[in-house]
Order: C-alpha cells, then structure tokens, then sequence
C-alpha cells in the first residue's frame, strides 16, 4: 500500500453534501500528492449520480487511488459507484465501518451521508479508510468472489437537465398562491413563518401585557408549536393543573437524598393528575414501576448521571438495567472530557451504546450534552454524535452543572438535529413563562424547568395586567 504523501484521491458531492466534501478536500490538502475535485461546488440542486459516477470513474481508470463521494445519506451514492466496474464502494458511519470496509473488502470509494455525521467524525473515517489495508488471505478471497460477480456494461445516466427545463408541475403563480394560503392558515392559528420559513409564536400572543401571562391557554400554545414535555420538580404544588397540559409534564425527584417516601408520593400525584413521566434515579425505577402498574404514567430515569464520566459499556448495562427494572425513558450523559479531547469515536459509541438498548426495550433516549461546558463547535459536534448514534432527543443540560438552558444552546442544537426528526430538550434555569417562550421560539421542542407549574398552573389564576 502506498504512503498517504502518494495518494491521489478523487472527491465529490452533491448539493446536499458539497460543504462536507469541501471540508474534507481542504483537511486532506498539503497531506497526499494529489486531490482531483469532481464538484458540485454550489447548493443548487444537482442530481448525485452524476458526481458518484465521476468519482467511481477515476478510481476504475486508476487515475484516482481512493474515491469519496459525499451526499445526504451516502447510500444512493454508493449504489451508483457500484455500477462502475472494478469499483467497490462502501457507505461508512463510523470509525468501524470504515476499518471493516477497507480491511475485509478492499473498498476504494467511500461514500458518507452529510445529514447522518458531522466534519470532525468524517475526518477521522476518511483517515482510517485511507490509511488501512486489506492484508488477509481469507479477505482477499472473498473480494475476488465479489469481482468475479461484476456484470458488464456500466450502466449510463443522463446528465443533469438545466433547472429551468425540470417540470415540477407547477407554475410561479401556483407556488405564489399556494404559499399564501399557508401563510393564511398558519396566520389563523397564531404562527408566523421567520425570514427562513420557520414556523414562529406571533408575538402578540405573548406580549400582551408588562407582566407575565399564566394560564393554560400559554402552555396549550407550546404545545401547538410542537413542544411535547414540559418538566416539573417536585415541590411547586400541583393541583388543579387541566389534563392536557400535565400530560406534557416530567415529574422529577433527583436529589440526593430522595427517600423511597419522595417516590411513593411523587408516584401517587403523577398518578393522580396524570402526568407524562416520573423521572427518578436508576435505583428508584422498580419502585415507580411498581407504584404506577397499570397507570398510563411512563417512567423515566437517568444513566451516567451527573458527570457522564463512566465507561460506555457500563452505560449501556446501565440502561438495559433500568429498562429491564421498568423505565421507558432514558436521559444520559455523555462523557463530558471525551468529547473536550476530540476523542468523538467514544463519545459515539457512549451514545450508540445507550441508544441501542433502548431501541431494543422501546424505550426513549435522550443525550444531556452539559451545553454549559462546551464551546459551540464541542455543542455542534456531541448533537452531530447523537444524530448519528440515532438517539431521539438533544438535552441542553443535567440541571446540576455550572448553568442551564439559554435560547442561544438551544437554537444551535436545532440547527444541527431538527433534519433528522431529532428533539430538543430546554432544561435548567427555566424559570418564567417568558424563559419557555424563548426556548420554544429558539426551537425547543420539550421544556425542563422547576418553575413549570408556575408557568403552566392557571385554572385558579387569572390574567395579570398593568
């Protein structure tokens, strides 16, 4: 195998992942003898097999010794180069991937999906691709299995029509008309779209007074706007709180000191007002489990609480211990100076690990990233792992570290997980129902907050105005 300084390698994108690509290219310039750009270099829409077929091509004529081919999920990518003869193309993920695609079948192009992992994940699978070998006689076999199977010829596509020649079906004037019968119906329900299309909470809904509103018409809105939790600490009074609202509600006890007492009784008033989840330390699970058979309430816990310092594995035994003891939610934290170290492969497979168990017990995961800690490019990177280890929601923070929640924390993280039909969980230091509205607007969809009931308790309360 050749040195890395001798390498050329070919790279493309399409729309979807022309930035990724451009990141890749420019991290591997200066370190291999030639890099051959085979674009798209815009994010006008393009269609990719035109760029996997350029990519594959180079690889085939031996005038490119490794291909990567980036687009939205990698997978149509590395169908098509396939069709290339003597091309062998490989969608990797992971680190792991990666390794098993080069080592067991000598891939030489390698196709990544922008939506599915971030720039500091893909340089490390592009490192470990272009730098592994397959060496073993038992690998060898079988890849010249799979050579021999190739059917010829190469299968041709059209190139890309110009966008003025693609007939969507629809004119100017209908996409005109269309988005303002939107606009109006959105408008009706108290939504506005932003400059980016984003529905918004019109702001008068919100501001109609100097003092905050509290009623469960509020809450009913968050609701509207895709906010599916609401979390409560135990301690702020919970009586006449309308259903539908505390349907939405987390009732937690995580102190310290929590007694099997403070279960039974946080149990009994989820019961009673029918709140989504209990959420209690993993010790507490069979307890809330026990005490709510037969109810509708879930049972939450959390996993590598607070530091997140604990070894994968036993995280993820963790959470299959608690699945197994009842909970069908799981909030973990991930390990805090791994990520800080650039050491994203373990913090992958912490996530990964936990996820995993859960989809195997259907149970809820849910990855606290300690925003407070992190730098913003650390905060894109751990939302980047958890997209990719497939976890269903981003948590902004344990609600013990240094600080909580803040608008800016969470529309980062929306930013980076909300394609992938991943949540965002707003928690800590949510203590008025102007801090929700924030959240809500800056994209959360679950809030945490030791004031919720403050905020969403209104049957006996009554507007305050000036």
């Amino acid at each position: 195998m050749k040195n890395k300084s001798e390498l050329k390698i070919a790279v493309g994108a399409d729309h979807g992942g022309y930035l990724l690509k451009n990141q890749i290219r420019d991290d591997l310039a200066g370190t291999v003898a030639e890099i051959i750009d085979c674009g798209t270099d815009s994010g006008e829409a393009v269609d990719y097999p035109e760029f996997a077929l350029a990519v594959a091509r180079k690889v085939a004529a031996g005038e490119a010794d490794f291909g990567i081919m980036v687009d939205g999920a990698g997978i149509g990518s590395a169908m098509t180069a396939n069709k290339v003869p003597g091309v062998r193309a490989a969608l990797c993920y992971d680190v792991s991937t990666a390794r098993n695609a080069r080592e067991h079948n000598d891939a030489r192009v390698l196709t990544l999906g922008a939506g599915l992992i971030g720039a500091a994940l893909a340089r490390q699978i592009v490192e470990t691709f272009i730098t592994s070998d397959c060496t073993a006689e038992r690998h060898l076999r079988r890849v010249q299995m799979i050579s021999a199977g190739e059917q010829q010829p190469e299968i041709e596509f059209p190139v890309t029509p110009p966008a003025d020649t693609v007939d969507t079906g629809l004119s100017e004037s209908d996409l005109t008309r269309i988005t303002a019968e939107v606009e109006k119906l959105l408008s009706q329900s108290g939504i506005t779209l932003s400059p980016t299309g984003v529905p918004q909470p019109a702001e008068a809904d919100y501001i109609r007074h100097k003092q905050m509103v509290r009623q469960p018409d509020a809450v009913r809105k968050f609701m509207d706007f895709g906010v599916e939790r609401v979390g409560y600490h135990n301690g702020t009074g919970c009586e006449n709180v309308p259903e539908d609202i505390a349907r939405c509600i987390d009732h937690t006890v995580l102190k310290p000191d929590a007694t099997e007492a403070d279960i039974k009784k946080l149990c009994a008033e989820a019961r009673e007002f029918h709140f989504a989840t209990v959420c209690v330390s993993p010790s507490y699970v069979k307890l809330a489990a026990k005490e709510l058979a037969g109810s509708d309430v879930k049972v939450c816990t959390v996993v590598g609480f607070p530091s997140g310092a604990h070894a994968p594995e036993i995280k993820a035994l963790e959470a299959r211990q608690a699945i197994r003891d009842g909970a069908r939610e799981i909030d973990m934290v991930i390990n805090i100076g791994a990520l800080k170290s650039g050491e994203d492969e373990q913090v992958y497979r912490d996530i990964r690990g936990v996820s995993e168990a859960c989809e195997d017990g259907s149970a809820t995961s849910k990855v606290i990233i300690e925003a407070a800690l992190l730098s913003d490019d650390e905060k894109v990177r751990a939302c980047e792992l958890s997209k990719n280890a497939r976890a269903n929601f981003v948590k902004t923070s344990t609600g013990f570290g240094p600080g909580g929640a803040t608008a800016g924390d969470v529309a980062l993280m929306s930013r980076v997980v909300r394609g992938a039909g991943i949540g965002v969980k707003a928690a800590g230091g949510i203590k008025s129902y102007d801090d929700a509205r924030k959240m809500v607007e800056a994209g959360a969809t679950r809030i945490g907050a030791s004031a919720s009931i403050g905020i969403v308790k209104g049957a006996k309360e009554t507007t305050i105005s000036n």
